[in-house]
């Protein structure tokens, strides 16, 4: 940890230790028999407290980045899909474009992990914090299985500890329920999320804002729809890929029609400095993520647009939209591309036969892994390891296996003017740490969920912005030259 890191790490600790003196003097105040005395005290208490508060957000929101972090004003934000980090990053001949041009431009984070199986719960946590609803963990697709999905309200029966929704069922959280882009929007700054095939079919989806009609059974939009002379390009968006309508606070707004929009809207967007969001999140479609296809281009393995699928259509994604962002006024002068996964994919399969029955079981084991000392949350304790069927034939049984409750090992990379190019961190980061990391870049005054401190129990977080391994130093070195 450098200087500037441990001064603020410091900072925070003496800041923790005031809350918790203010709170002991407000005690003793309150027990003050003089009416006159416990007025006087309670006065100068509260000027205390004021003067606390504003050192601590002056703090947060100047020095609380100790690299040149500090400086970004617009992140880019691109997700993709199901790739594990020893194939991405190791021995996949896919994506030579992510591998060979954009890791060695950037910083490569090789301890960076999801959150969750299978994907929404992943996508939930990034924008929010909040850990998973049994529902959410299988892409609100109850048992994995068949191809309509649940875009119903999450039953909400309490709250736990650092803000988590508890709840038994559901998918769409609350009004109450925040995310980074509520916050944003509250100081003012813009963000867009912008979605790759939404409303191709506009009998599946509308192209602003959209999402399945609230019900059971209600979302088409879990396998891809092939082109055809209704709908030419086919449609490949899946909801589940789009966290933003899985919150009430953004789907009951007017805003979420100009907010959540197809991707053909970011090039206009990026032609200016002042056009572009200080956020812009990207979902490709269900191949361009690389979530379809092996990659391969052999029959029966390709997208169904047939495009290869896998690792080489998101390679390709990525050659295709990358370069415009890097031009961007916005990128250069201010900006932060991050480049992820959901999740990895599974770890390993087995087969086994059953000599009573004749049947082949196959399992498909995820180990979920996780770091940081990652919680599973109020609603999925207790329940790993978990084993869902997802085919059951007189031939074959096939199951998935959840060992764990985290997302397993993905990596990402990060481009930047106040990157250092080629360098690496091995500190561990997840979803939750990327999370506080956006807070602290866009300065929104406080961390979400599973994002936030939690002094009782030693939860902490580190700040991508703060690592001194990728981000070129705050106060001594110059300015990147421009490009």
């Amino acid at each position: 940890m450098n200087r500037q890191a441990k001064e603020a790490e410091a900072f925070r600790q003496l800041h923790a230790a005031a809350q918790d003196m203010v709170v002991a003097l407000a005690q003793a105040a309150a027990q003050i028999p003089s009416m006159g005395m416990r007025t006087w005290a309670l006065a100068v208490l509260a000027l205390a407290a004021a003067a606390m508060s504003s050192a601590g957000v002056a703090r947060t929101h100047a020095d609380g980045l100790t690299t040149q972090a500090a400086r970004i004003r617009h992140v880019f934000i691109i997700v993709l899909e199901n790739k594990n980090y020893a194939d991405t990053f190791g021995t996949s001949t896919q994506d030579p474009y992510l591998r060979q041009s954009l890791v060695p431009m950037g910083a490569l984070l090789t301890q960076y992990y999801g959150t969750g199986h299978v994907s929404l719960d992943n996508y939930i946590a990034l924008i929010s914090g909040q850990a998973a609803t049994p529902d959410t963990a299988d892409d609100c697709v109850p048992g994995l299985t068949g191809a309509l999905g649940n875009y119903n309200d999450v039953a909400q029966t309490g709250w736990a500890g650092q803000g988590q929704v508890v709840a038994g069922s559901g998918c769409i959280y609350p009004a109450g329920v925040r995310t980074l882009v509520d916050q944003m929007t509250q100081e003012g700054l813009s963000w867009r999320g912008y979605m790759e095939d939404m409303g191709n079919d506009p009998a599946r989806e509308s192209a602003t804002c959209g999402h399945p009609v609230i019900g059971i059974g209600t979302d088409r939009t879990n396998t891809a729809e092939a082109p055809s002379s209704a709908v030419p390009l086919g449609d490949a968006y899946a909801t589940r890929h789009n966290p933003f309508v899985y919150f009430h606070s953004i789907i009951d707004s007017k805003t979420c029609r100009s907010n959540v929009v197809n991707l053909n809207r970011l090039p206009a967007d990026l032609a200016q400095r002042r056009t572009t969001p200080n956020l812009v999140f990207v979902t490709p479609n269900l191949c361009d993520d690389g979530h379809d296809g092996a990659g391969t281009g052999a029959p029966g393995t390709t997208c169904a647009n047939g495009q290869p699928g896998g690792l080489t259509s998101a390679d390709g994604f990525l050659r295709t939209w990358v370069p415009r962002i890097l031009a961007s006024a916005a990128y250069r002068e201010d900006g932060l591309l991050i480049v992820t996964f959901d999740e990895s994919t599974f770890g390993a399969v087995t087969s086994s036969r059953n000599a009573t029955t004749g049947q082949t079981q196959v399992d498909i084991t995820y180990a979920g892994e996780s770091c940081c000392n990652q919680r599973p949350g109020p609603n999925l304790s207790g329940v790993r390891p978990h084993t869902t069927t997802i085919i059951s034939t007189p031939q074959e049984v096939q199951r998935l296996v959840f060992a764990g409750f985290g997302g397993d090992r993905i990596g990402a990379v990060l481009l930047s003017p106040f990157i250092i190019p080629g360098s690496t961190s091995a500190t561990p980061y997840n979803h939750y740490s990327l999370l506080r990391s956006l807070e602290d870049i866009f300065r929104v005054g406080g961390h979400l969920g599973y994002a936030a401190d939690d002094r009782r129990t030693g939860y902490h977080l580190d700040t991508i912005g703060n690592d001194a391994a990728i981000f070129r130093h705050r106060y001594h070195e110059p300015p990147p030259a421009p490009h």
